[in-house]
């Protein structure tokens, strides 16, 4: 483990450093499930609103 040696004798302990990568864009595959996903939580969200403006009114 990486450490420097501080004024006094104090050590100072580094975490490890992750390697560094770039990332990839999505395939199209990917962002047809990530638009097919983001309807679905907004039709879900939708019908709890739905739901809860049906159980004040009546």
């Amino acid at each position: 483990m990486p450490y420097t040696t501080e004024e006094g004798g104090r050590l100072n302990n580094f975490a490890a450093e992750p390697k560094v990568y770039q990332a990839t864009p999505p395939t199209k595959k990917q962002q047809r499930n990530y638009i097919i996903l983001g309807i679905l939580a907004l039709l879900l969200v939708g019908g709890l609103f739905g739901v809860a403006i049906y159980a004040t009114v009546y």
